[in-house]
């Protein structure tokens, strides 16, 4: 008898993941043994060898640098059902593959006895046969609200991890319903379509951090840890009315399905997909129209700005902002659209201030975006 259905989905998404970095992990490492042949190929020493004749037999190749044999994967666990379910499949996926597997859980540091639980989950981990595991403590600022200064927290000590432990790749545990959730946050903040693209299936440096569960719904992750017998932490903030996403969990998306009836949440899934198709196109657009809107000291000229696209246009005034000193996450549609002002109705207006003191100045029909 095999597993229950819960079970098997999630191994089954998770074993899909692993195949794409085990694909990607041979391809870089014949990429970088081809580079490596062809540097030695090119130095005297081996070029010609014996008689001296070329063609002749080269010595014996000496051996390359150590490397591991096999990519390392980490599962971000926080303890709870997503999280827990996506360890165990990683556990049981990686002893069938040639994948090492290990696990790294975050303590916040928001709530008493949060190093308790942090060691907690590392014990779960361990026994599940993950290695290396380790808890990292994290100071929580509060720049951007709590919840966007904890991801900051979160996102650094995750990077920091896998840099540490040379990582392929690093999984998180968000589900189709975090997706849905993602979803209508940004469409209340009032945002571009690339915002209501949502979470993507790979996102980070080289794609690092990858999200099997996206088509998994939560409930399917907790039902596997039932059956499992796998013990779940919940979080308190996920139910605290004073985190709008807990908001939206429990009162908004819930009055939704009772007013527009069951599958909002899938609906708002495909949605994330259809938009990110979209907003992958017009980024490409954007990049591309970049240069030509430039004069040859790379200034950017308003005319031919003016006579992009709108979608395209913004784009191009983001990319020219973060590449001043912008920070992205802190880059809304507002300060866009405040820019994009400076192009399609100037009127002599002063210079707009942007996050990370970058200011964009319209100066002899060309804009200016610098700091400050």
């Amino acid at each position: 008898m095999g597993p229950h259905p819960a079970v098997a989905a999630i191994r089954l998404a998770v074993r899909r993941v692993l195949h794409d970095v085990l694909n990607e992990f041979a391809e870089r490492t014949d990429h970088n043994e081809h580079i490596a042949h062809g540097e030695r190929a090119s130095r005297p020493e081996f070029a010609e060898a014996g008689t001296g004749r070329r063609g002749a037999a080269l010595p014996d190749r000496p051996a390359l640098p150590d490397r591991p044999d096999t990519p390392l994967v980490l599962v971000a666990c926080s303890g709870g059902a997503d999280s827990m379910a996506l360890a165990s499949a990683l556990a049981f996926e990686a002893r069938k593959l040639a994948v090492r597997a290990g696990g790294i859980t975050v303590d916040h540091n928001l709530q008493d006895g949060s190093d308790v639980r942090a060691a907690e989950v590392v014990a779960r981990l361990r026994d599940m046969h993950l290695d290396p595991v380790e808890a990292v403590a994290v100071h929580v600022g509060s720049e951007g609200g709590p919840e966007a200064a904890a991801r900051d927290a979160r996102y650094a000590a995750l990077d920091a991890a896998a840099e540490r432990h040379g990582a392929a790749a690093v999984l998180l545990g968000h589900t189709r319903d975090d997706q849905a959730e993602t979803v209508l946050l940004g469409l209340a903040r009032g945002s571009g379509i690339r915002s209501l693209s949502g979470m993507a299936a790979a996102s980070g440096p080289a794609g690092r951090y990858r999200r099997p569960f996206l088509q998994l719904d939560r409930q399917t992750a907790r039902k596997a840890c039932l059956v499992q017998s796998l013990p779940v932490w919940d979080d308190p903030h996920n139910i605290d009315p004073a985190y709008t996403r807990s908001r939206l969990r429990h009162e908004g998306l819930p009055a939704l399905e009772k007013a527009l009836g069951k599958g909002v949440v899938g609906a708002l899934a495909r949605t994330a997909q259809l938009s990110r198709d979209d907003a992958d196109a017009l980024d490409t657009w954007a990049a591309e129209a970049d240069s030509a809107v430039r004069d040859d000291a790379g200034q950017l000229e308003c005319a031919k700005l003016y006579a992009l696209p709108p979608a395209v246009r913004r784009r191009v005034l983001r990319r020219a902002a973060v590449e001043a000193g912008a920070p992205a996450g802190s880059l809304f549609a507002r300060h866009i659209e405040e820019v994009d002002r400076l192009i399609t109705g100037w009127r002599g207006q002063q210079a707009i201030n942007l996050p990370g003191r970058v200011e964009a100045r319209r100066q002899g029909g060309r804009l200016v975006i610098r700091q400050s």
